[in-house]
């Protein structure tokens, strides 16, 4: 499984890469801020939303510590997808939020 740190995701987001940002956390935890332009996709929704990714696109999965999303990263891998795991997670992560 590949990893990005919350240091070279802010280095990206600062160079205005375009990113695709999918966070596995509950609503109550997207509720706190989110990375800017991440697409909310709770974990369990995974397996009935990933019809709606686009299998040529890298996906960076978040969630508050980097299990969570180290589980949809594993799941997504199996299925064919490019998929990186933001190591730490949302505890981890000091740039800038977005509160949707």
């Amino acid at each position: 499984m590949k990893h990005i740190t919350t240091d070279e995701i802010v280095n990206l987001l600062d160079a205005n890469e375009d990113l695709n940002i999918i966070d596995v956390r509950e609503d109550f935890e997207v509720e706190n801020g989110m990375i800017p332009g991440a697409v909310h996709i709770p974990l369990g929704s995974i397996p009935e939303k990933v019809s709606e990714l686009d299998p040529s696109k890298e996906y960076i999965l978040v969630c508050q510590g980097g299990v969570r999303s180290a589980n949809a990263c594993e799941y997504l891998e199996a299925q064919g997808f490019n998929v990186t795991n933001l190591e730490g997670g949302m505890m981890s992560y000091d740039g800038e939020l977005e509160f949707k």
